[in-house]
């Protein structure tokens, strides 16, 4: 039992590759599954085939970038090491025991400047249109939330600097409807030539990745990220995502999402989202569309001690707000953030004894505003309170923030060290893409697709020898 073994690392023997991977390993699952030519077709304008030295395969390339975010591989560099030590990544890729491995920087090389933002995308949707033609996609309902990734820049290296607001999509529509209000309660209009209250604003940048934004949220360490907007489906398959900066509200990052699915899936009918989605804009943008937007119960916004925001009634029938001790709010004016604003008389209000409840304003009026787009709001409460949708809210649990969970745990998406928004987005993407092909060729080779290819390669060295087992 003490005796030692001899050590025979020096041993030469005759073996085949295809004997050393598992039958059921998830790289023949893959391989199973899709068929990687496709990625000719996507590349090859970007290759000369007239002149210049050999290349490597584009499809050996993209399966190595596959297998670092298949399994949670950190950095590119670390996947070369990887590929080259494995088995069974050497069998993935077609290269055998005694070959040599493409080198990083011939990797690293291609993912910068071939794998630009269009070819990534393509080959995340031609993915897509492989699960969706083996049945597996489920698009009638869809569920949106934004997760945060750490940016590779260190928070105490950063520069201010003052910028001008970015314009809202929606603001020339929102700006016509808010003339039109003022119209119709017999207002001026407003002149669309004057410049916004905050004009300009200061924000901190980063020097080292400008394209990231600071995140602070709750008992997060201040950072510099990036936010990724995500779609699944009800199985679990992305649909869609978006990168931007990681200071950038969910429901600003939401039209691009919203769009980017739209025109893939037209089918949608309903958005399945969380409260920090709840806004007048992105309920009235789903809603005009025919589809439909499953939001939960999203607390007021008021002072702790006063009345809150439901407790003033809106009377459509005379324009007016009812406060809780039923005294008239006449409408005063709609202001350019779209907000319809309801003042009290002072003179009433001074004497009233639930007036420590209501406002602290010196002169004893309360206004209260209501937004031009709230009935879509009110639309959305509607609908939450529906079994249908209750049911289907309850499955975002099941759903989009399983995707989150496997992408951080499994998938190495905490942290990027890749810098820049297109480099980023196409590592998040790939990323994805990486998840839902997985997913698929699992789903697959479970219900009898999957098999197992005959062909061995065969290493042999200069001394002949054969395997023990052989013998």
């Amino acid at each position: 039992m003490l005796a030692k073994k001899n050590e025979e690392r020096g041993q030469y023997e005759m073996i085949c590759i295809e004997e050393l991977v598992p039958e059921d390993h998830l790289l023949r699952k893959i391989e199973a599954a899709i068929d990687f030519t496709h990625i000719y077709e996507l590349v090859g304008d970007l290759y000369c085939p007239d002149n210049g030295r050999p290349s490597i395969d584009p499809v050996v390339l993209f399966k190595m970038v596959l297998i670092q975010h298949l399994f949670g591989i950190p950095s590119l560099r670390k996947t070369a090491e990887e590929v080259r030590m494995n088995v069974a990544y050497r069998w993935f890729l077609g290269y055998l025991l005694s070959e040599q491995t493409p080198h990083f920087s011939t990797l690293s090389y291609n993912f910068t400047h071939r794998y630009t933002i269009e070819v990534v995308e393509a080959i995340f949707f031609w993915i897509l249109n492989e699960i969706n033609n083996a049945g597996y996609l489920s698009t009638e309902a869809v569920f949106v939330d934004g997760t945060h990734i750490k940016a590779n820049a260190n928070i105490k290296k950063f520069e201010k600097k003052t910028v001008k607001r970015a314009a809202k999509v929606y603001e020339e529509q929102l700006m016509e409807e808010i003339n039109e209000d003022r119209e119709n309660h017999e207002k001026k209009p407003f002149d669309d030539t004057t410049p916004p209250k905050e004009e300009e604003h200061e924000i901190i940048e980063s020097t080292t990745d400008p394209d990231c934004g600071v995140f602070h949220k709750g008992e997060h360490q201040k950072c510099f990220a990036y936010t990724a907007q995500t779609a699944c489906d009800k199985h679990g398959y992305v649909l869609g995502v978006t990168v931007n900066r990681g200071n950038v509200h969910d429901s600003v990052a939401f039209d691009g999402l919203y769009d980017q699915l739209i025109w893939h899936f037209p089918q949608i009918s309903a958005f399945v989202m969380d409260a920090g989605y709840k806004t007048p804009w992105i309920c009235k943008k789903v809603l005009d569309d025919g589809r439909i937007p499953v939001l939960p119960y999203k607390r007021p916004m008021g002072k702790a001690g006063f009345f809150r925001p439901y407790e003033y009634v809106y009377d459509e029938y005379y324009d007016c707000v009812l406060c809780p001790e039923n005294q008239i709010l006449q409408y005063s004016t709609t202001n350019r953030e779209g907000y319809r604003e309801f003042k009290s008389k002072g003179c009433i209000c001074e004497n009233c004894p639930s007036l420590g409840f209501c406002t602290e304003s010196r002169n004893h009026v309360k206004i209260v505003t209501k937004h031009i787009w709230s009935e879509y709001l009110e639309k959305a409460e509607d609908i939450r309170h529906t079994p249908e949708y209750k049911k289907l809210y309850e499955k975002r649990k099941e759903t989009i923030e399983r995707v989150f969970a496997d992408a951080k745990e499994k998938h190495s998406m905490r942290y990027t060290l890749f810098r820049g928004l297109a480099q980023v987005t196409n590592w998040v993407r790939l990323k994805f893409a990486a998840m839902n092909l997985k997913k698929f060729a699992v789903r697959r080779w479970n219900e009898g697709g999957g098999g197992c290819s005959d062909s061995c390669f065969y290493l042999f060295f200069p001394c002949f020898a054969f395997n023990r087992a052989w013998v």
